[in-house]
């Protein structure tokens, strides 16, 4: 599989906490010596349906070095197994990742539309089928895999996958819709961020990504850990807006990192609202602190990460900043605006023990 910026970000997200954590633990030493909402999904042909149930798969092929010929097989092998027809094939390309894939579909009827590629397609796709009755399986093919990392569907073994997309349960959760400056609205499934998140993906060399992959924007990462703060207004609901100088802002609909890392611990995919948090360290030390109250899941006393939650929220900085949504990097903006869109997406998970 090939990695992208869409979802190698979540890695380099993850690093550079684990970079950060271990410059932690240099420093500790030097002083001491630092149930979700769930319905059936139907495996099996409804009573009475004169033809068979069909899935589409949009398929990323650059995630694949054989252009998903395994994937092809396993799905359409266990199709036909289920008495599904043959699954309708569709592609991403650079210009669609997944949206106009998934419309044409819809517009073919099938029952189920599994989304194969990495967070970037997983985005198109489910935005394409908000507030439709057509579930989203996923078939994690990237690196991040963060919709189903935190949906606990199995990303590494795509058997596992495959049957929970056909065997599993329905379960509705939120969107957040986003609109950066006067552009038009975007959906996200998992974060959407300004400053330093976005700022790595948009800065990362692209003859070094060449040379040595994903690890460039690790080496991006830690080149920006000693950045400037940018002053921003934030506003949640209609709650006096608070001002302060960040590295980032993160607006979450769910909050797990690569390795289970909970970036945002309150943040539930079905709760109706979103959780901010903004990042204010400054410097390595500072980096250290955020990485530590992450990986200890400790918030207590670590006034460089600060948290809020509710259904909208707006963010104002004093210059343009760079911004993300699930990992992709997107323009500069200097304003801000999520929403939260609840029970707007039918996602195909396991079923409870």
């Amino acid at each position: 599989m090939n990695a992208d910026p869409s979802d190698t970000f979540w890695v380099v997200m993850a690093a550079v906490l684990l970079c950060a954590a271990v410059v932690l633990a240099i420093v500790r030493r030097r002083r001491a010596a630092l149930a979700p909402r769930v319905t059936d999904g139907p495996s099996v042909p409804a009573a009475g349906s004169s033809e068979p149930r069909r899935a589409a798969v949009v398929l990323n092929p650059t995630k694949f070095l054989d252009h998903g010929e395994k994937v092809r097989a396993e799905v359409t092998a266990a199709s036909r197994a289920r008495g599904w027809a043959d699954p309708l094939w569709l592609t991403t390309t650079a210009e669609d990742p997944g949206g106009g894939q998934t419309t044409q579909a819809l517009q073919t009827g099938v029952q189920l539309v599994m989304a194969c590629g990495g967070d970037g397609t997983v985005r198109a796709v489910g935005a394409a089928l908000s507030g439709s009755s057509v579930p989203l399986a996923l078939l994690p093919a990237g690196t991040g895999n963060l919709l189903a990392r935190n949906l606990d569907i199995s990303w590494s073994d795509l058997s596992a996958a495959v049957r929970t997309a056909f065997e599993g349960a329905d379960r509705a959760v939120d969107i957040g819709v986003v609109t950066l400056d006067d552009r038009p609205p975007q959906r996200f499934l998992v974060m959407a961020g300004m400053g330093f998140d976005a700022d790595v993906m948009l800065s990362t060399s692209e003859q070094l990504k060449s040379v040595v992959g994903p690890v460039a924007y690790v080496v991006a990462g830690v080149r920006k850990l000693n950045g400037e703060h940018t002053k921003v207004s934030i506003r949640v609901d209609d709650h006096q807006p608070v001002e302060r100088g960040v590295r980032a802002v993160l607006v979450g609909n769910c909050g797990k990192l690569v390795g289970g890392m909970a970036l945002i611990p309150r943040a539930r995919i079905d709760d109706g609202v979103l959780d901010t948090l903004t990042v204010a360290p400054r410097g390595i030390v500072g980096w250290a602190n955020v990485a530590a109250a992450v990986v200890t899941r400790s918030r207590r006393g670590h006034h460089t990460m600060e948290y809020d939650r509710g259904r909208q929220v707006v963010v104002v900085a004093a210059e343009p900043m760079p911004t993300q949504l699930d990992g992709d990097g997107a323009q500069q903006a200097r304003v801000l605006r999520a929403s939260i869109e609840p029970g707007a997406l039918l996602v195909r998970v396991g079923r409870p023990a």
